[in-house]
């Protein structure tokens, strides 16, 4: 009986069609137009917010845009937040007047995270805070570009191992490593190491 529940080192292939998508750089091409293209929606988003003063002075943009998915239209009509309690945490941040300083944070963060994808630095961690913001905007009501965008996010994700490798990533990775491997760089005893990350 101990057998049986004893622990087993078991390694699971993945298909060679993902493996080929999220673990080959030969498809990194196409992860550089996606990660682009994100970047730049991320960027003009970013610009056009931290050049708004409504946005990064008196968060008034924020508030009126928390306003109107936090209110709950008469009968028949849908209301912009679906679920009670996100409307209840929208509405929690309007008491509290977060907006005064959520609003920079949302402009300065989609710049942040259009410069990491543009650069390819980081790109499964930029993805996964794009993400969480495309989920926020959803979850508020707002569809725009958000779908899309989070579906290219979540695959970034899934391909975090190459999706920057036309980028800085090709770099950073094997310099600084994981949290479950370090790298080269951060080794006590570092060994020169000139090659970047190969496929």
């Amino acid at each position: 009986m101990k057998e049986f529940f004893a622990p087993r080192k078991i390694q699971v292939q993945d298909p060679p069609f993902a493996q080929f998508l999220f673990n080959n750089t030969a498809f990194s091409l196409v992860w550089l137009v996606a990660r682009l293209w994100v970047a730049s929606i991320w960027l003009q988003s970013g610009w056009g917010k931290i050049t708004n003063p409504k946005w990064v002075e008196t968060g008034e943009a924020l508030q009126g845009f928390w306003l109107k998915a936090a209110a709950i239209p008469e009968a028949p009509a849908q209301p912009a937040i679906y679920f009670d309690w996100y409307r209840q945490f929208i509405q929690f941040l309007l008491d509290t007047h977060a907006y005064t300083w959520f609003a920079k944070f949302v402009a300065y963060g989609e710049i942040m995270i259009g410069i990491a994808l543009a650069l390819g630095a980081f790109v499964g961690i930029a993805a996964f805070f794009g993400a969480f913001m495309n989920w926020n905007f959803i979850m508020a009501g707002t569809a725009s570009s958000n779908p899309m965008l989070l579906a290219i996010s979540i695959f970034l994700i899934l391909a975090w191992k190459t999706a920057g490798y036309y980028g800085l990533d090709r770099y950073l990775l094997p310099m600084l490593g994981t949290p479950w491997q370090v790298g080269y760089a951060l080794k006590s005893n570092p060994t020169p190491q000139l090659e970047p990350l190969k496929a």
